[in-house]
């Protein structure tokens, strides 16, 4: 149910949804879209102050996500010059008229050959299949070497999923055993990478983002906090 409400001088919409939860729940995603989760029992008088005690927190993410959007780039046309990136580094893309759908990757180049030069949906097709077997390979193979120093931690080994997320790199299930990465890591560089999978695993250690985690973390990673910061500057939105 779309409702709205008028936050200093400017008015939002947001989603309401009753749900069968314990408290008022408010998430904000990068598009700007508000959902506002509550029990069937609690008036909707209540959830508005709700809404109005955390007006600042939303005015303030939705200025941030504001500025975000503005930074963004265009949506690629999958064209010769465009730039693509692969962990980091910036590759030019060359694009070739073909009886298959290839992609083939050179020092400073990233080839793709198509069926149809004209055909956008089928280009980027091709090439996000490519990027993500990529990140599902790397991370695969850096997970299998990092995973003997947390073995005590989790037992077998995890099961490694990936997926596209708005606002995170990775997560961690430690109930279920289960590490999801995201397919964004692709624009960060390997060291980046690698520091995802460290943060990761260490919620095998601690569940939580306490002192204790970041002290484990460092033990297993003492330049986390350099490889943090690189990280933050990177996008996230594929």
């Amino acid at each position: 149910m779309i409702k709205r409400i008028k936050l200093l001088d400017r008015e939002i919409e947001y989603d309401l949804q009753r749900k069968r939860v314990k408290n008022i729940n408010l998430r904000i995603k990068p598009d700007k879209s508000i959902t506002v989760s509550a029990n069937p029992r609690v008036p909707e008088s209540r959830i508005e102050r709700f809404i109005l005690e955390k007006q600042d927190f939303i005015l303030s993410a939705l200025e941030k996500y504001d500025k975000v959007q503005v930074s963004l780039p265009k949506p690629k046309q999958y064209i010769d010059g465009e730039t693509v990136k692969v962990f980091g580094q910036d590759l030019t893309l060359k694009v070739f008229l073909s009886k298959k759908n290839y992609v083939e990757i050179g020092d400073s180049f990233i080839k793709l050959y198509v069926r149809s030069i004209d055909d956008l949906s089928l280009k980027k097709k091709v090439l996000d299949k490519w990027l993500y077997k990529q990140v599902e390979e790397i991370v695969t193979s850096i997970c299998e070497k990092v995973y003997p120093l947390f073995k005590k931690y989790c037992g077998d080994f995890p099961t490694i999923k990936f997926r596209k997320m708005t606002s995170r790199w990775g997560s961690c299930n430690f109930v279920r055993k289960i590490l999801t990465f995201n397919y964004a890591l692709i624009n960060a560089p390997i060291e980046c990478v690698e520091y995802v999978i460290y943060h990761e695993f260490t919620h095998f250690i601690e569940p939580n983002h306490s002192k204790k985690f970041y002290l484990a973390l460092s033990n297993f990673l003492p330049e986390y906090k350099e490889r943090k910061k690189k990280l933050q500057k990177i996008s996230i939105i594929l």
